[in-house]
Formats: structure tokens, C-alpha cells, sequence
């Protein structure tokens, strides 16, 4: 008889006691189980009790009858404290303010002015001619005063008035130096 003709036995491993053999099953759940058991027995864990009872969940923070932080917030009030701790309050109103701009300096004057930055105190409003400019020199403080109104006292100190996008009156190669350009009335 050759050894492929023998049936299969199980094979006997060797533990370091007489009492500790196990007969090996071919498909492995035996080696799982024990090895499950062994990591159990050797992490230190106490073994597993059953529980005579249901245990209570305790809570350590209840919501009760007063507001708290878990409860539901109104978007109103949770953007408000959002905006406030990032300290955008000011940028907000300022960006209201570009977007209202015809309303809060008239229809006539947001016509021909759109305000383009505002840093510092400082308001930057372009103007579509240089008439415009100048008459919008002459409505700054009327300006200032309803901005701020509407932003808050000293929020904007100062408007600077810029006329519109001129130009460029240089083509070619050739330019005279300290020339006055085409002498028109661009301020």
C-alpha cells in the first residue's frame, strides 16, 4: 500500500500536558475556537458574566425643561452666533450695502456710481464720467452720513472718488514723452 491509498486520520498534536491533546479536524474550526479561546484567557480579561439584570442607561447631561445646547436651533440665531464668532459682521453689512447701493444713495446717483472696494474706512466709488465724479465729490458728505446710518457710526470715514476706465491713448511704437494725451476732458 502506497501513503496516497491510506485514509485520512486525524493527526494528534502534542500540548504541553497529556491532558491537553486535541485531535486536529480537517476543517480548521477547532484551531479558531482555541485560539479564540486563548486570546480571551491571556489579554487578562475577566471571563464574561451573564447579567441577572437589565441595567439603567444614565445620562450625564438631560436637556429637561430648559434650553440647551442640544436642542434645536433656529437658523437665525445659530447664523447670527456663526457670524459673530468668525467676526464677519462688518464685512456682511458692507456687502448688503454694495448690494443695496442704489437704494441707499438714490436712483440717480446709483446710476452713474458703483462702489468697488472698502478697506479701512475707506470707500472706493467708481463713477461712469468725470461730471459724475465730480458732483459725487461734491455728495460725499451726504454719502458718508447715510452710510453710515445704515453700517454703523465711523464705519466709513472716507469716499474716494475715481472716474471711469479711460483708454489707452498710447498705439504703436512711437510716443511723445509728458504728452497731455488727446486733450479732452478726462479729468
Amino acid at each position: 500500500m502506497t501513503t496516497d491509498d491510506q485514509p485520512d486520520e486525524p493527526t494528534v498534536e502534542e500540548g504541553p500536558t497529556p491532558e491537553a491533546v486535541t485531535v486536529h479536524q480537517p476543517d480548521g474550526l477547532d484551531l479558531a475556537r482555541s485560539a479564540a479561546r486563548a486570546a480571551a484567557a491571556s489579554a487578562g480579561t475577566p471571563p464574561a458574566r451573564k447579567r441577572s439584570a437589565p441595567r439603567r442607561r444614565t445620562f450625564t447631561k438631560s436637556s429637561g425643561a430648559r434650553p440647551d445646547d442640544r436642542d434645536p436651533q433656529l437658523l437665525d440665531e445659530a447664523m447670527g452666533r456663526l457670524i459673530a464668532s468668525h467676526g464677519w459682521e462688518l464685512d456682511l453689512k458692507v456687502q448688503g450695502v454694495f448690494g443695496r447701493w442704489a437704494e441707499l444713495v438714490g436712483s440717480e446717483i446709483g446710476d452713474h456710481c458703483t462702489p468697488e472696494s472698502f478697506e479701512g474706512g475707506r470707500l472706493v466709488v467708481r463713477t461712469d464720467s468725470t461730471a459724475w465724479a465730480t458732483q459725487l465729490k461734491l455728495l460725499t458728505p451726504t454719502v458718508v452720513r447715510r452710510l453710515n446710518t445704515e453700517l454703523g457710526d465711523g464705519t466709513v470715514t472716507v469716499i474716494e472718488v475715481v472716474g471711469p476706465h479711460l483708454p489707452s491713448w498710447k498705439k504703436g511704437r512711437l510716443s511723445s514723452r509728458d504728452g497731455r494725451g488727446p486733450r479732452d476732458t478726462y479729468g
